[in-house]
Parts: C-alpha cells; sequence; structure tokens
C-alpha cells in the first residue's frame, strides 16, 4: 500500500457499503458523494435540507441513482440524530460528518441510548500520502484527544493499529513522537514513550518504538546519518502525536505546508468509523475520508 491509487484499487475488491452523511447540504462533501457513486464504492443516506441538496446536485448536472437516498429534516441536530440512528440500528455501516459542528454529532455518537459509544475511547487518525517518503503514513491524535495518559495512549496506538492492518498492513511500525530519542525526565513525553515501548516489547503483530524525533521515524537517511539504529528505522507506518497540539501542527503542515500531499481523516473507536473531515478539506479529501471508512 504505497499511495491512494492502492487504496482506491482496494475498496474497489470490497461488498459496497451504506454511509449515512448528517448534514449533506455542503457543496465539497456533495461532490465527494458524487464522486464514490461513480466510483461505484458505497451506497448513501443524506440526512438534510432536501431543496438546497437537490439544488448542489443538479448544479453539478447529477441526477440521483438508486443507492442515493436523501432524507428531508429540519436542521443540523436532527440530521445528526437521525444519521446516528441509521448506523447504529445497521441501517447504514459509516457516518459521515456533513454541514453540523463536530461538537453536535460528536453529542449523538456518545448519546447513550441510540450513540456508537464502545469500550475504547474515539481517536482520530489521519492518512498521509507523501510524494517525498513515497509511500503512506499514518498520524494519530490531530483532533480528538488533548493531553492523553498512558492507558488513552495504549487506546490510540490500538485503534490506529486496528485500522493500519484493514488496509492490509500486516505488522504496523509505530512511532512514538517526542523532540529527542533519550529519556528525559524534564521532557514528560521522553519518558511516557519509554514506558509504551516496553508495555509492547512483547508484540509480535506490531513494533511500537519511542521515544523518536520527526526525523528519525520517518527518514532512513536521518537514522543513518546520526547514527541512531531502531527496528524502525525511518519507515514508520504510524506517528504517535503525544499532544493534541503536536499531532494537529503535524498534520496542518503536511497538508498545507508540503507539495502534492494528499490526506484522509476518521474517527475510530466507536461501533463504526465515523469520517469527520476539515471544512477546509477539499472534496477529495473527503472522497479518500469516505474510501478510509469504508475499509474499516
Amino acid at each position: 500500500m504505497k499511495n491512494f491509487t492502492d487504496l482506491l484499487k482496494l475498496i474497489k475488491t470490497k461488498p459496497r457499503k451504506m454511509v449515512a452523511v448528517a448534514a449533506c447540504e455542503d457543496k465539497e462533501v456533495l461532490e465527494a458523494v458524487i464522486e464514490a457513486s461513480k466510483l461505484q464504492i458505497a451506497n448513501f443516506y443524506l440526512f438534510g435540507d432536501k431543496t438546497k441538496t437537490l439544488k448542489i446536485l443538479n448544479e453539478k448536472n447529477f441526477m440521483l441513482s438508486e443507492g442515493i437516498e436523501i432524507i428531508d429534516v429540519d436542521d443540523a441536530v436532527s440530521a445528526a440524530t437521525k444519521a446516528v440512528q441509521y448506523v447504529n440500528s445497521g441501517k447504514a455501516d459509516v457516518l459521515m460528518k456533513g454541514l453540523v459542528d463536530t461538537k453536535v454529532i460528536l453529542k449523538e455518537v456518545l448519546n447513550k441510548e441510540y450513540g456508537l459509544r464502545s469500550n475504547s475511547i474515539l481517536s482520530h487518525v489521519v492518512l498521509l500520502e507523501i510524494p517525498k517518503l513515497k509511500r503512506l503514513i499514518f498520524l494519530t491524535d490531530a483532533a480528538m484527544n488533548i493531553a492523553p495518559n498512558k492507558d488513552e495512549l495504549i487506546a490510540i496506538i490500538e485503534n490506529s493499529v486496528t485500522l493500519a492492518k484493514a488496509l492490509d498492513f500486516k505488522k504496523p511500525k509505530v512511532a512514538l513522537l517526542s523532540a529527542v530519542e533519550k529519556v528525559n525526565e524534564k521532557i514528560p513525553s521522553t519518558v511516557l514513550a519509554k514506558e509504551l515501548e516496553n508495555y509492547y516489547k512483547d508484540s509480535d503483530d506490531r513494533i511500537v518504538e519511542g521515544p523518536m524525533a520527526l526525523d528519525l521515524a520517518i527518514s532512513k537517511d536521518a537514522a543513518i546519518t546520526k547514527g541512531v539504529k531502531t527496528k524502525i528505522q525511518g519507515d514508520a507506518d504510524i506517528i504517535v502525536a503525544p499532544y493534541i497540539e503536536v499531532g494537529n501542527a503535524l498534520y496542518k503542515g503536511f497538508v498545507f505546508g508540503a507539495a502534492g500531499v494528499k490526506n484522509a481523516g476518521i474517527i475510530v473507536g466507536a461501533k463504526k468509523p465515523i469520517i469527520l473531515t476539515s471544512r477546509a478539506d477539499s472534496h477529495e479529501a473527503k472522497l479518500y475520508s469516505i474510501i478510509l471508512g469504508l475499509l474499516m
């Protein structure tokens, strides 16, 4: 799995699933829905303002086809409620955020009566295609968990490894990010990273190492130059950030600061995948996020 083209090839081998979109009346979201429909990789329940939705679809010269149903609702909150209920009941397989605030849809996801809460914590995982690296790399957590403790980081690692394995990463290499490679009591993330490395030392289906600076996680040349020998050796599949500000800055730095980077993002740890993208994301990023959610 080297790029998003490989991702598309993989999803085309899978049975088509149903996606429930909450507050669908957004141009970029509907553009992604149209592309996914044309690729025949998913069906959709579109919850939102039917008039506005049809207007956008007509502007894009897209005629409703079998596999797409618009369900008219009064407001974004109602759209989120209905979409979550459809996923919880099994009518849909994946939840997707549309033109609705993240806190609104997460409130519905965590509803004790009909939500998608599981025993795990929720965490955000980004998949990045970085041309310079010539491979795909996961980054977590850039959007959900502010300052995770050891148990929370274990759950975050488990969530990301589950996703990586769904994409045919047989033995994911997990780098626990910090500023330096040696334990320094004055840098708490180094202490925690070493504890986590020890926790996973006997694991046979993943490699977890840390603390590790970013260059050693993603660059073999940097590892050679610094003379640092690790099992990952600049070839990490998953980067785990110690704090949300680190993950968020890395994510936006890659996406907006590096040429040609493609991205997809979902929330994992719930009963079903949740496609949650930024309002600034392109329809292409939303399409790739749909594919990522479908593969879970």
